[in-house]
């Protein structure tokens, strides 16, 4: 059962307020780099063997949740991917991306807790381990303040494969919403933060106000534990658990659908080759 709480507007001349958003299963259903990774294979940027492990990846997700050695592994393969390619066809193609596949994937539910924190006055940040660029992305797509991400680095507009600092995820999050705060005068006593994972339980803990969105079973655990409040916005709680198995044939389909393209694009290849 979600439990509802008001938000505080921020008062003209008073301290500022945020609110802090994880991306992936709080804000966009499913891994959103996923679907990136799939954009980038269609226009040749890796192999087919590599469209498999993402796919491979998205359906551990969308069953068991967040694993660090996962991460760190598609970590590892996304740089090395990305490495020689400019930062600008890569945010080109996360735009198509975009308006092909992610926004079709958004909580309705998240999108107007979204609207109603902008409502409020509070800057609103999107705190996500994928690429600071796509965070920016979505930022603006979603009409908020801006974003916090994973930073690659580029020299003369190329990525070299290697991170700046490490990979915003866990406590990192936290540590970055921290220096935010403090550039920016946000009070976080008074801040919003919201995540689906017991990986963002760091970055739930700095705000006085924290909320689990469809959290996974730890996190939904510790929130139970600590007296945080829940949202469910696939369907409500008890048919989310009753419907776990539908989840878990979503993630197949998932897998499936990525295997078709795959497929296709072997037999598009040998035709070719046939002619």
């Amino acid at each position: 059962m979600a439990v509802e709480h008001q938000l505080v507007a921020a008062e003209p001349g008073g301290p500022r307020i945020g609110a802090f958003f994880d991306v992936d299963n709080t804000i966009i259903r499913g891994a959103s780099a996923f679907h990136l990774a799939v954009g980038l294979y269609r226009r040749g940027f890796f192999r087919k063997r590599d469209i498999l492990e993402f796919a491979v990846h998205q359906l551990r997700y969308r069953a068991f949740g967040e694993n660090k050695h996962q991460i760190d592994e598609l970590r590892s393969r996304a740089l090395a991917i990305m490495t020689g390619h400019s930062v600008a066809e890569v945010t080109a193609v996360a735009e198509d991306v975009y308006d092909e596949v992610l926004c079709l994937r958004i909580y309705p539910g998240t999108q107007a807790l979204l609207d109603a924190h902008v409502a409020a006055g509070h800057e609103v940040w999107l705190v996500t381990a994928t690429p600071v660029e796509i965070g920016d992305l979505l930022a603006r797509r979603l009409g908020v303040t801006g974003a916090l991400g994973t930073v690659a680095e580029h020299e003369d507009g190329y990525y070299t494969g290697r991170l700046v600092g490490d990979m915003l995820h866990g406590t990192a999050k936290a540590a970055a919403v921290r220096t935010l705060a403090e550039r920016h005068g946000i009070d976080l006593a008074q801040s919003y933060a919201y995540g689906d994972s017991t990986n963002d339980v760091a970055i739930l803990s700095e705000v006085g106000h924290p909320c689990a969105i469809n959290p996974d079973r730890r996190l939904r655990h510790h929130a139970a534990e600590v007296g945080w409040p829940v949202r469910e916005f696939r369907g409500g709680h008890r048919r989310a658990t009753a419907n776990r198995h539908a989840v878990n044939a979503a993630g197949l389909a998932g897998l499936a659908w990525a295997l078709g393209v795959v497929i296709r694009m072997v037999r598009r290849s040998v035709r070719n080759r046939l002619r």
